[in-house]
């Protein structure tokens, strides 16, 4: 078995009436369910952090569109002819 530890919550009303709901129809226990949430929430939240980071050595290394570029872009995407996406 590995170490775990509890940790506590107050958790909006609503919010925990969908954490029991969801429990009885997966069949599962409470714990499981929100043990399930928050490795997904961490998992999500780590990626979004690599992004932000990866994203800054892009704008570090001048790897950059212009605004005017994706804003021309944006708009003719509605159009008959709509621009090639633009490229760093």
């Amino acid at each position: 078995m590995s170490d775990t530890k509890v940790l506590t919550a107050h958790i909006p009303l609503g919010l925990a009436e969908k954490v029991d709901a969801m429990a009885t129809r997966l069949e599962r226990s409470r714990g499981w369910v929100m043990k399930q949430a928050l490795a997904a929430w961490v998992d999500q939240e780590e990626e979004r952090h690599r992004m932000t980071l990866e994203a800054l050595e892009d704008v570090d290394a001048g790897r950059v569109i212009d605004h005017q570029a994706i804003q021309a872009w944006a708009d003719s995407l509605g159009t008959d002819k709509p621009l090639p996406p633009p490229v760093a």
